[in-house]
């Protein structure tokens, strides 16, 4: 009898081609047999997925879960959302290597730069490792899904270079953050990753490690990967226009052949050029979009909360949330926020993200992240004849967010979907794990298959054949795990089972679930009917089976 059988199941199968239906047998946690529906009988598990779509586990190659996997084997929320794969040490941040007694130093920066609460990463992990290897080790647990890490710039400059990792690299410098790099391939690394984004600072307001390295450091840190079989190169840049640049990560792609993905928003030309380039010499490097433009969440938990700015808020600003609800519907207490004079914050961005009404949205039912002038809480407050803070006020003491989207939002997402629909891009930026207090996009391949391919109303949908392959397949593939991905023979049994109909996001919510009683946003799903990591199921309905059949993916493990 066969481990798990699915059956009368609607197969997408991760490569992009049409459904189909069929039965699925799994033994040993790979996939043994596909075949017609109603030709295999009922597995030791059996799940009848009649009028239901199957398809691979969801590869998510860009989260910060470094900290989060000492303590949460489920690794959440990514899988509420049928991720079965994530890759977390993106941009260039990380806890290993670190010098014994340097380890603040780095939780402060993951803090500064993803905003993870620095009482739960101290409280959390339970640190005890030095290298990138022995840091691997320490996190190689059982886990709901699978896991891989890539080694961090900003924690191998602060390692080797200590007090001086903010200045130039000497020679014997590169030459050791090249020696580390290679040590953390060789024990299964997927990969490097760097920042080069000037809205990466520490706490002091300093560019992170890193972020001016010169082209001479990135090639000797790109040599380790020479004459190794694996690993991928993650850069996050703000000049993938500039020619220089563009220089050094072509000299990367050329010398080792290692797959590059550098994070790209609209507007930038240069890295597509070189890309399509590369691409036709046979070598690869994928610009990874996301799901929407850069965004955050505005609300009365959050990091950022416009309310802040006014006495009368601070007044009450340490009571329960239903207390401060409540007081925001008061119409004496909207009255004093209305005459007041506001504290004004130092940051100029700051200043503007929470006090230009015309870039503040209020989210749609859909929480479709695409609004329209209408949404607008200028266009709101003009229609309704009041000011802007009573819609604020509104928004909030009804427990909603509000939507802040970074650039010049053109009124859609059409770029963005003409970026994901370029094949030469990967999915990714989910930041799973990360911006604690303003973002919840771990919910992205829910937000992708609901929204993007079925309930889009301001432009053209996508397929959902095409939409599962960027998030099965065509990650995988990036970080060489090609062993999953794809609905075929042989293969890692990773699968969701789908009530597409169902399938929704909840409103964005605030739990102190975080050691120390850190918060995070989460946004649970529905329409998951089942969840499954190497041939076990993890998930019935969005409930949690207990079971744990995740494990640390080491590079170059894997053909």
């Amino acid at each position: 009898m066969h481990d798990l059988t699915i059956r009368n199941a609607t197969i997408f199968d991760g490569s992009g081609a049409d459904r189909f239906t069929g039965d699925i047998a799994v033994v040993d946690g790979k996939i043994r047999e596909i075949a017609p529906c109603g030709t295999l009988p009922p597995g030791k598990t059996d799940i009848d997925a009649d009028g239901l779509w199957v398809t691979p586990g969801f590869v998510d190659i860009h989260t910060h879960y470094d900290g989060q996997v000492c303590w949460d084997k489920q690794v959440t929320p990514s899988s509420w959302h049928g991720v079965t794969t994530v890759v977390m040490g993106n941009c260039g941040v990380g806890f290993a290597p670190v010098h014994p007694g340097s380890e603040n130093e780095l939780v402060e920066l993951m803090e500064s730069v993803e905003d993870i609460p620095g009482t739960a990463l101290h409280e959390g992990m339970p640190w005890g490792w030095e290298t990138f290897p022995e840091y691997l080790d320490a996190i190689d647990t059982p886990y709901t899904i699978d896991i891989g890490a890539q080694v961090p710039h900003v924690a191998i400059r602060h390692y080797v270079m200590g007090e001086r990792c903010y200045e130039d690299a000497t020679t014997s410098d590169m030459e050791a953050m090249r020696e580390i790099t290679r040590q953390a391939l060789e024990a299964g690394a997927l990969g490097f990753s760097t920042s080069r984004f000037y809205g990466h600072l520490d706490k002091a307001g300093n560019l992170v490690p890193g972020t001016n390295a010169t082209a001479e450091e990135m090639c000797t840190i790109g040599d380790a990967f020479s004459d190794i079989d694996h690993g991928t190169i993650e850069i996050i840049s703000d000049w993938l226009d500039d020619e220089k640049e563009l220089e050094w990560i072509e000299h990367i792609a050329r010398t080792t052949g290692r797959p590059i993905t550098t994070l790209t928003g609209t507007g930038v030309k240069g890295i597509w050029s070189l890309a399509d380039t590369l691409h036709k010499d046979g070598l690869s490097l994928r610009p990874q979009v996301g799901a929407r433009p850069a965004s955050i969440l505005m609300t009365l938990e959050g990091t950022i909360n416009p309310m802040r700015q006014h006495p009368a808020y601070r007044e009450i600003q340490d009571q329960p949330l239903s207390v401060r609800q409540a007081q925001l519907k008061d119409a004496k207490f909207r009255q004093r926020i209305l005459q007041e004079e506001k504290i004004l914050p130092r940051n100029k961005d700051g200043i503007r993200m929470m006090n230009n009404y015309d870039t503040i949205w209020v989210m749609d039912k859909m929480l479709s992240y695409e609004p329209s002038a209408a949404d607008s809480v200028a266009t709101k407050a003009l229609e309704q004849g009041v000011d802007p803070l009573e819609i604020i006020m509104d928004t909030f003491a009804e427990g909603s967010p509000l939507l802040v989207l970074f650039g010049k939002y053109p009124g859609d997402l059409e770029a963005q979907r003409e970026m994901i629909e370029n094949p030469l891009s990967v999915f990714g930026l989910s930041d799973g794990g990360a911006h604690c207090g303003v973002l919840v996009d771990a919910s992205v391949p829910t937000y992708m298959l609901s929204y993007f391919t079925r309930d889009r109303q301001r432009g053209p949908t996508m397929t959902p054949e095409f939409v599962i392959h960027k998030m099965t397949l065509d990650t995988a593939k990036v970080y060489g795990l090609n062993d999953r991905g794809l609905i075929k023979e042989g293969l890692k049994a990773d699968f969701n089972v789908i009530d597409y109909d169902a399938l929704a996001l909840d409103k964005p919510r605030m739990v102190y679930d975080l050691p120390g009683g850190g918060k995070r946003l989460i946004q649970n799903a529905q329409g998951y009917r089942a969840t499954v990591c190497s041939g076990v199921v993890t998930y019935r309905d969005g409930e949690h089976t207990g079971e744990l059949p995740g494990r640390l993916v080491r590079g170059g493990a894997i053909n």
